[in-house]
């Protein structure tokens, strides 16, 4: 899954560098403002561009320039490993002078080592030879031909089949779930399927409905799930409300009583429970899956946390693989890490950039847990 993340001039990211292999799940803990929200942002510039948006000015803007830095590229590289082979995919804008927009400074797609094609500036450069080339009309190796300068070119490249690189990567882009959840903004409703969920929660109805629509045995592996945190549930299932609206119902039962609830109407720890079992039966049935979950915490008992995410660890470990990535400040949830997949984040002001260690790496006396938690840690 994502092996490496590489982030420069972006916001508080500089240099910075995060490397994940063979870590099914890995837990990111520092003080406020040390750059968790930060590398999720970046994560979601990723994201977007999976998901078709390419326009320059939709994706990062020159306030997310570090420190204003005009004279440096903005720059974003990922490595991915999918069936054993390593997906490598660069991007990098720059704001020349008297620019409003940033505009594409290069980009470039390898896979297992061969370039699928590259760019410079307006001019991309497609590779025809080799195991993954693409055909062109031409004898030459390679296919040249412009883009807007304000384009991403990964989503306009035509892609010839399901089996195609390109196909296979945007593929895992768009589905990788980033998260950061308001329950409020959870309502069940839905209007159409996906399978691409928003950060906040928001379209959560959509997704449950293109889960369910798509892979109908995920309904015992979400309804398994509930089952152990909420043990009076009954079922759940979608109401027809209006032509081509839904909203999700879910049925309590205690001996001959019986309760219908709408969704919306649930507490905010009981929609994350929802949305943790809609995680895990997604990585399930069409994973593996990349998921990174902002203070999955949030929102849940003490008592709680700890079955949470050990659920969530479990789920991307098993045989179906995939990857969950996690910050967190509570005691409950950082204790189910390691020391090996734990990285400590820091930075010593708001003009300094952020500093990432594995916790393995740094010798840390007392109570760990409290030292992780109140960030007394000089890296």
């Amino acid at each position: 899954m994502l092996q490496r993340l590489y982030v420069h001039n972006f916001r508080c990211l500089e240099n910075f560098e995060l490397t994940l292999k063979e870590m099914p799940s890995a837990l990111l803990i520092g003080k406020n403002g040390v750059g968790k929200s930060a590398i999720r942002s970046a994560l979601e510039v990723l994201q977007s561009i999976g998901r078709g948006i390419n326009r320059v000015k939709e994706l990062v803007r020159p306030k997310d320039l570090a420190w204003g830095r005009s004279e440096l590229p903005m720059r974003f590289e990922i490595e991915v490993l999918l069936d054993n082979k390593l997906y490598q995919y660069i991007v990098a804008f720059e704001l020349p002078e008297s620019f409003k927009e940033l505009r594409i400074f290069e980009e470039e797609f390898i896979v297992a080592g061969e370039q699928i094609y590259s760019r410079k500036e307006a001019q991309v450069t497609l590779n025809k030879t080799g195991k993954y080339g693409y055909p062109t009309s031409s004898e030459n190796s390679e296919a040249q031909f412009l883009v807007d300068w304000h384009l991403v070119a990964l989503p306009l490249i035509q892609q010839r089949s399901q089996t195609d690189p390109i196909h296979i990567f945007k593929t895992w882009l768009a589905r990788t779930i980033i998260l950061a959840p308001i329950p409020s903004l959870m309502t069940g409703d839905s209007s159409e399927e996906t399978l691409e969920p928003k950060q906040d929660g928001s379209n959560f109805g959509d997704w449950l409905s293109g889960l369910l629509s798509r892979y109908p045995a995920a309904y015992n592996q979400v309804y398994r799930y509930l089952r152990e945190v909420l043990p009076d549930i009954k079922d759940f299932f979608n109401e027809v409300i209006g032509k081509d609206a839904k909203n999700t119902m879910v049925r309590f039962k205690k001996n001959s009583a019986s309760l219908s609830v709408s969704f919306e109407d649930l507490s905010d720890g009981e929609k994350c429970f929802f949305l943790g079992a809609v995680v895990l039966a997604a990585n399930e049935f069409y994973g593996p899956l990349f998921c990174f979950w902002d203070e999955p915490d949030n929102h849940l008992s003490l008592s709680e946390v700890g079955h949470f995410v050990l659920s969530l660890r479990r789920s991307f470990k098993n045989e179906n693989g995939g990857q969950f990535l996690t910050t967190s400040h509570n005691p409950e949830a950082i204790r189910k890490f390691s020391d090996e997949n734990t990285f400590v984040l820091d930075r010593k002001s708001h003009l300094e950039p952020t500093i990432v260690r594995q916790l393995k790496e740094l010798s840390l006396s007392g109570n760990l847990i409290n030292t992780l938690i109140c960030g007394d840690i000089e890296l």
